[in-house]
């Protein structure tokens, strides 16, 4: 299936999780947040959190600095 992933068209597997997605752009491990179609998804229900075929994922990093 297509998701957006921060704009970008990406192919998962249909049963594809939030996860997933942070696997498929190779995001770190820590540090992230991630939103689904406008809505936060907690960090614990990364894993079991499937998304939808054309589903708006957006990752964001934080940085340090000011």
């Amino acid at each position: 299936m297509k998701v957006e992933i921060n704009g970008a068209a990406h192919d998962l597997a249909d049963e594809a999780t939030v996860a997933d997605a942070l696997a498929a752009i190779a995001a770190p491990e820590k540090g992230v947040a991630v939103a689904v179609d406008g809505l936060v998804v907690r960090r614990a229900d990364w894993p079991s959190t499937r998304l939808a075929a054309g589903a708006a994922v957006e990752v964001l990093t934080a940085v340090q600095g000011g």
